[in-house]
């Protein structure tokens, strides 16, 4: 006869079956301090509404990949199964497929980075490259230095490594460097120690806003007298809408600067192929993260990758995304120009992504963001992008998705929604405390 076991609970009135939730309860108490800082991003939260055909949603960064030539993509991985098979399904190297390495360094050559292919290290995206970098770097109480907005999937890995991050003020000319220059004075003085500055110069997310070449070499010239490494992001830098590329940080300091980039703006997200080109040290400990994390990445993947990179007319694609996104930029500003109420401002991207709109006084965009989704239409507050959670007077408006006509038809809706709101305000007062006024604000941010 079989044994039946029971899990009980001990209680002031006897033994009790446990519950479910109790066990539940019991993992929580035995998690390691830093899970406490793993939370869901606000715009992961919103992919389920956001995914509803009758919600227009400007709020996920999704690349249109209906504008590949998706017969000819599905040929050519058939044709690396046919002929590559056995070495596309095995195991790979931690550091990447060494074909693909080179031809990476092909890519960042558009951006004037000359660099070789033993400093690459492919990743799972960039956003795996990041994760790699700050576990590197952190520990708990360490400072991060970030754009203030910054990319909400950095802040929350910086988050889940206990990092403090300290974000740097904006403008329309992307970060400030004397506002760099005072938080690292300030912050130095007080003993505190930074680890990095994360930097997206390039069509920042979330500000669509762009580091001109004066204030590139002005960031670099102060990292490098303060000694401390640059991480800079830039999966939009081939996205621009006007002229050649912009020049990466990368290109004028090899030794101080660590270029994160990815294929899942050029090309697809769903390869999730990205890399690190860092100096040789740091190089190595890369490989030794990345081999800890996943033993190797996926070998199919980069070999697709590969395959593309060297059969097809990828420059020209670029230019189709490049086209594409410009169109469905020029509606969004066109429709916001158009429709949006007095007290709106917003930024005027020049590739990428997104647009960063402030409010009026006296608005909050996170609490409008549910009688938004009942009128059909989805942003992300300005809230994620902080790691005080301020920014409430802000919202992200993503225009890479939608067709043109969504695109006007979703500002129309939240146009109405932000006239109710300042209704609202007039008839009652201030709806909620705006919060920190973001790119338009100078100054450091040392909250």
């Amino acid at each position: 006869m079989k044994r039946r076991w029971t899990v009980t609970n001990e209680t002031d009135h006897g033994r009790t079956p446990a519950t479910h939730g109790s066990r539940i309860d019991a993992y929580v108490d035995r998690y390691a301090a830093r899970a406490t800082g793993m939370v869901a991003s606000e715009i992961r939260a919103l992919f389920a509404v956001a995914s509803r055909p009758e919600v227009v949603s400007l709020a996920g960064g999704m690349p249109y990949v209906t504008a590949l030539p998706l017969d000819v993509v599905g040929e050519l991985v058939a044709d690396l199964v046919n002929r590559r098979g056995p070495e596309a399904l095995q195991y790979g190297s931690g550091q990447g497929d060494p074909a693909l390495r080179e031809q990476i360094c092909e890519v960042m050559r558009m951006e004037g980075i000359d660099a070789g292919a033993d400093d690459v290290v492919v990743t799972v995206g960039s956003q795996q490259a990041l994760d790699l970098i700050t576990r590197i770097f952190v520990d708990p109480g360490d400072i991060v230095l970030a754009e203030g907005p910054s990319y909400v999937g950095a802040l929350g890995t910086f988050s889940a490594y206990q990092a403090k991050v300290v974000h740097i003020a904006m403008d329309d000319q992307g970060l400030i460097p004397e506002s760099l220059a005072q938080t690292i004075y300030a912050l130095q003085a007080s003993g505190q120690r930074i680890k990095f500055l994360y930097t997206i110069p390039t069509f920042q997310n979330p500000a669509g806003v762009t580091l001109n070449l004066v204030r590139r070499r002005q960031v670099l010239e102060i990292c490098q007298r303060a000694g401390i490494l640059v991480v800079e992001d830039n999966p939009y830098g081939l996205l621009g809408f006007d002229g050649e590329p912009l020049r990466a940080l990368r290109a004028d300091d090899p030794d101080g600067v660590v270029y994160l980039g990815s294929f899942s703006k050029t090309l697809a997200p769903g390869f999730r192929v990205g890399w690190a080109l860092a100096p040789h040290a740091i190089r190595q400990k890369l490989v030794l993260a990345m081999e800890s994390a996943v033993l190797s990445h996926s070998t199919f993947t980069q070999l697709a990758v590969g395959q593309y990179l060297a059969t097809q007319p990828w420059r020209e694609q670029i230019k189709t995304f490049r086209e594409l996104y410009r169109e469905r930029r020029d509606a969004l500003l066109g429709a916001l120009e158009t429709l949006m109420p007095e007290g709106c401002t917003w930024t005027k991207p020049a590739g990428g992504f997104f647009v960063w709109m402030t409010l009026p006084e006296g608005l909050n965009s996170k609490a409008m963001l549910p009688q938004a989704v009942d009128k059909r239409v989805a942003f992300v507050p300005g809230t994620g992008f902080y790691a005080d959670g301020s920014g409430s007077r802000h919202m992200r408006l993503s225009y890479c998705y939608p067709q043109p006509d969504r695109i006007r038809e979703g500002v129309r809706r939240l146009a109405g929604v932000i006239e109710e709101e300042l209704r609202t305000v007039e008839m009652f007062g201030t709806r909620s405390r705006g919060g920190h006024s973001g790119v338009d604000t100078p100054g450091p941010d040392l909250a």
